[in-house]
């Protein structure tokens, strides 16, 4: 008769791939079915080629709408990669037996249909075991055994116990075990005489198929709706593998894991030599001496509470004991560097993918651009070749909806400089299939979504945007659609907020030219737009600031602040001049919106169209309007951000306090939180320079100082002083 063996397993369990393959090399079976799609068997072959690096994970898509796609990782030391690993070694036939992937992603993903005891049965056994964390207890029951065959008769046993309690399955899960005991069937009638079954602990009592009739799984999993689905592999991280949606059993020690998993003897001692290395690599003190105590300690800390082996637990009360000293930034190194360990798998040339992500692939490797999880920060030089085409390969990736290099402030666009921040995430290899429906080449594919945004764009803003993008990404298909769809919508757009927001990127692109040295005359037609965007503007400016409520007034403002950067970044005479009449005609009106006022005043003052006299009359009158939310607001739209004009102006200081002293008590009590919300955004130095010049440091400016009430004052000495901790 053949032999069925189930070996239940943790996914990504250090100790269950460990306990496997060495039951597999006993056993040596003749057919090893594994947990997962079915319908991967294709792609199974390169999961044994040695240059498909873990950590890795098979990407399940629908061809109609890559959208839907599902991931199932795999690490080093994840038992599904074991066993396949071991049967190429072997030479012993291995495949999925899990629902196929055209069947898990031709509907609606469903939701958890399981409780905490279905998600995680291991878990509520470790909580029974007086256990909080269940990888603690796993790590304390698996790593010390060392009879593997009876660990997984245990587990076995443990879950027949626990599933005897719960609900029939029922859903997907009850059509996935049906599945596999079909697969199991069609193994057992092939002629193997032995099968090992590889699963997820919940499953293995499901799965002893001498329990179960063929004919009611067959019933169950009759009619079942199938997809178009492609499957392949794609490069994963270790701070991913609790996010994959074919397994993904929750692991936060991934780097630990691999570390339990690869070192077969003097894991503490060979642990605590990482982290001295790791210490000595960021200059913190780790010595030799250091890394023996700390191995003692953590191997007393395993003895007193009757572990066999020390556990993370241990480990990290070690390290913090004898390497942190007064400070946890070391275990905060181990726990990223070390236990988290942001690893990033590679998977063989030969692996079918889309055509946009093997020319990505050819990008990358041409332009010498290294592909890692954690942040590499580079600097641009535009003017050499191959830093430009780098340039222009992370705008179109952004285009495409993939932010593999984000850009970063290098000292402000129009130089020769571009600073940039590189990260890769697995998951833009789903965005780089659902890219490559608007082309097959990256520039091909950025093309036509720059044209389908053109075409849709809702604002001109958008549309100034994509234009700037499509001109550093060196987009010419793309450039013609996107001037027309500006043109198109400038011409009947009179929203005076979407022209100003729409400024920005055309004066960029108008005042700096193309450093790229490409040809084309953009450059010149955003000057153009520019002025025509901001003519417009200007006419409707002072109408819109009137009958605005408060949040719209501040949107306004914002988008005035950008506008005004705009004009004095083109540095043109004539753009200039009727912007500031359009700011003139704002400020004169009286039902102007008291922040939209006084912010043009302040612009009017810095570019010296408004004198100081006259600066100080439109002042004097704003504060005498006797409505505390007036003036204040007032007071926020001209004052900005910086206190600098107070501090060098004493006059317009004076004003100021003159009217906030004047103020009788109920409106003070009213005005006073208003006010702090204005200064509270000086910088501490500014607040602290006008303080004195109101104490005195401006007495001549100010003219003659006002007596100080000592009635008054001396009301706040005992509460100063109790503040202060001494006895009043």
């Amino acid at each position: 008769m053949a032999d069925l063996s189930i070996f239940p397993i943790r996914h990504h369990g250090p100790g269950s791939a460990r306990s496997l393959e060495h039951a597999l090399s006993q056993l040596n079976p003749d057919v090893v079915l594994v947990e997962g799609p079915s319908d991967a068997d294709s792609v199974l072959p390169f999961l044994a080629l040695e240059d498909m690096k873990p950590p890795v994970a098979l990407l399940g898509y629908v061809n109609d709408d890559p959208a839907k796609a599902s991931f199932w990782p795999f690490a080093a030391f994840s038992p599904e990669f074991v066993a396949f690993r071991w049967a190429a070694r072997a030479g012993v036939a291995a495949r999925f037996m899990d629902l196929p992937a055209s069947v898990t992603l031709a509907g609606e993903r469903e939701g958890d249909e399981s409780d905490d005891l279905h998600s995680d049965p291991l878990r509520v056994l470790a909580e029974a075991a007086g256990y909080v964390d269940f990888e603690r207890w796993w790590e304390t029951l698996i790593e010390a055994r060392g009879d593997d065959f009876e660990v997984f008769d245990a587990i076995n046993e443990a879950m027949r116990a626990v599933r005897a309690d719960a609900p029939a399955p029922v859903g997907r899960e009850a059509q996935r075990e049906a599945w596999m005991r079909q697969a199991i069937r069609a193994a057992l009638k092939g002629g193997a005489q032995r099968v090992a079954v590889v699963c997820g602990a919940w499953h293995a009592p499901a799965l002893d198929v001498a329990s179960f009739r063929a004919k009611d799984d067959a019933a169950l999993l009759k009619g079942l709706p199938k997809a178009k689905v492609t499957l392949t592999w794609v490069p994963w991280t270790h701070g991913r593998l609790s996010m994959g949606s074919g397994y993904g059993a929750g692991v936060r020690s991934p780097g630990y894991y691999h570390h339990l998993f690869t070192t077969r003897r003097d894991v503490t001692e060979r642990w605590f030599a990482r982290v001295a290395r790791l210490l000595r690599e960021e200059r913190l003190e780790a010595s030799s001496a250091s890394v023996i105590e700390a191995t003692r300690l953590a191997n007393t800390l395993a003895a007193l509470r009757g572990r066999a082996l020390p556990g993370l637990d241990e480990l990290n009360e070690a390290a913090l004991s004898v390497f942190g000293w007064d400070s946890d930034l070391p275990l905060r190194l181990i726990e990223r560097q070390l236990v988290v360990g942001e690893a990033l798998g590679e998977v063989p040339d030969g692996v079918p993918t889309v055509p946009l992500a093997q020319d990505l692939a050819r990008l990358q490797k041409s332009l010498r651009l290294k592909v890692q999880p954690e942040q590499l920060d580079l600097t641009l030089d535009l003017r050499a070749d191959n830093d430009l085409a780098r340039s222009v390969l992370f705008h179109r990736l952004n285009l495409l909806g993939v932010p593999w290099a984000r850009e970063r402030s290098a000292g402000g666009r129009g130089t020769f400089k571009e600073a940039w921040a590189l990260a890769w995430k697995p998951e833009f290899s789903v965005r780089l299939v659902e890219a490559s429906r608007s082309g097959q080449t990256v520039q091909d594919a950025a093309t036509g979504v720059a044209v389908d945004a053109a075409r849709n764009a809702g604002t001109l803003a958008e549309l100034t945007t994509l234009l700037e993008a499509v001109r550093y990404a060196d987009l010419s298909g793309a450039l013609p659609v996107a001037l027309a769809a500006l043109d198109a919508r400038a011409a009947g757009n009179a929203d005076v907020s979407d022209l100003l927001e729409a400024l920005p990127p055309l004066a960029r692109l108008a005042r700096y030219g193309d450093v790229r040295a490409r040809e084309g005359g953009s450059n010149v037609l955003a000057g153009a737009t520019f002025r025509t965007l901001l003519t417009r503007a200007g006419v409707g400016l002072p109408l819109a600031g009137v009958g605005l409520a408060d949040d719209a007034a501040a949107t306004l403002r914002g988008h005035m602040q950008g506008a005004d950067a705009a004009v004095r970044l083109l540095d043109d005479p004539y753009a200039l001049t009727g912007w500031q009449a359009a700011l003139n005609r704002l400020a004169d009106r009286d039902d102007t919106h008291p922040l939209l006022s006084g912010d043009a005043v302040r612009r009017l003052r810095d570019a010296s169209v408004l004198d100081g006299p006259e600066v100080e009359r439109r002042l004097g009158l704003a504060l005498s309007s006797g409505v505390p939310l007036e003036v204040t607001a007032w007071l926020d739209g001209f004052l900005g951000d910086s206190g600098a004009l107070l501090i060098h102006d004493p006059v317009l200081l004076t004003l100021l306090d003159d009217w906030l002293v004047g103020l009788d008590g109920p409106v003070f009590t009213q005005t006073l939180p208003l006010l702090r919300r204005v200064f509270s955004r000086f910088e501490r130095p500014e607040r602290r320079a006008i303080g004195e010049a109101l104490r005195g440091g401006n007495a001549a400016a100010r003219g003659p100082r006002r007596e100080v009430n000592a009635e008054r004052a001396l009301r706040a000495v005992p509460v100063v002083l109790n503040l202060l901790g001494v006895n009043a």
